[in-house]
């Protein structure tokens, strides 16, 4: 089979597409046939030996797919040889076969594209579980999403309007903007071009914004932490800008405001049950047409240095996938 491989910590150049084995499903395990992969900003780090997921070299990037069981290994229950389904692992999709624990896979309705499953485990399943879990996010509140056209961001906007939340998009350039006005944004913010803090008190007012949505980080975090009303909480996704940001904790007591942490790859392993809930919930409403997944564009495998290239350059805007096979 073909796989990208990683086998030099580094950039998108340091990776090279290989002839590998096929693998073999072990006990729990079901063999994939990859059919679309989709890759995250994570990926860029992973490559990197900068994230917090270190897999030992050789491995393939990619940490989620749609694609076809081809096989069952012993003791693997509750899906069948032929079952269209929905990967869900830290790294590994980036190739033609995959071998994976069947607790990783839910089975995709016939309704959904691969392109749609193989884009909306990991950014809408982070998500859900941050705005729904976590948040505990209620109709009529006000939701700030920073990074709002990328892959995150964009399952932030579609998934606040969902649940009922008003949304203000934040992002860096018009363009941006209206990609997540078209997704349901209800108010927009170009921090680029005005001040962040003050846009946000001009929404909202004396009362202030009740959730922020950050997976950037960076200068960004402690205006938006400072927009925050009485009890406001504030989702930490991850680092886009690459600074982790330090809060003045005298505004966290004075508003009792909660600092959340959002880490969906422990939920998965230790919330299994309420993970596949999520999953299937994010399914039903792909099937019925609810959620979009955006796709910035389609690439080859052969392709990859270009399509980690954008996610690594921040440009993506919505899902950046790969075709592995048909």
């Amino acid at each position: 089979m073909k796989a990208l491989v990683c086998s030099r910590l580094g950039g998108p150049e340091d990776l090279a597409v290989e002839t590998l084995p096929d693998p073999v499903a072990g006990p729990g395990e079901a063999l994939v046939r990859v059919r679309v992969a989709a890759l995250n900003f994570f990926d860029t780090l992973i490559i990197a030996g900068r994230y917090q997921v270190k897999p030992e070299l050789p491995f393939s990037p990619g940490g989620e797919a749609c694609g076809v069981i081809e096989a069952l290994g012993p003791g693997a229950e509750g899906f069948s040889v032929g079952d269209r389904v929905m990967v869900h692992v830290s790294h590994g999709t980036a190739r033609e076969r995959i071998a994976v624990p069947v607790r990783r896979l839910a089975p995709v309705p016939d309704s959904v594209s691969d392109e749609t499953a193989a884009g909306l485990s990991i950014t809408y399943g982070t998500t859900l579980h941050a705005l729904r879990d976590r948040a505990r996010i209620k109709p009529g509140e006000t939701l700030v999403v920073l990074g709002a056209s990328g892959g995150v961001g964009l399952a932030a906007v579609e998934l606040g309007k969902l649940l009922g939340a008003r949304v203000i998009a934040c992002a860096s350039s018009p363009a941006k903007l209206e990609t997540a006005r078209a997704h349901g944004a209800d108010d927009l913010v170009d921090y680029q071009a005005n001040n962040l803090r003050e846009e946000l008190r001009r929404l909202t007012g004396e009362t202030g914004v009740d959730v922020v949505y950050d997976a950037v980080g960076g200068d960004l975090a402690e205006p938006t932490m400072r927009s925050l009303g009485w009890k406001g909480r504030y989702l930490v996704i991850g680092f886009a800008a690459g600074e982790i940001p330090k809060f003045p904790l005298n505004v966290i007591m004075l508003k009792g405001i909660d600092i959340q942490g959002v880490h969906w790859g422990a939920f998965v392993e230790r919330e299994p049950e309420a993970h596949g809930a999520n999953q299937a919930q994010l399914l039903a409403w792909a099937a019925e047409g609810r959620l979009t997944v955006k796709v910035h564009g389609v690439y080859s495998l052969d392709a990859y240095e270009e399509a980690l290239g954008i996610l690594k350059r921040r440009e993506a805007v919505g899902k950046v996938l790969l075709q592995v096979g048909a």
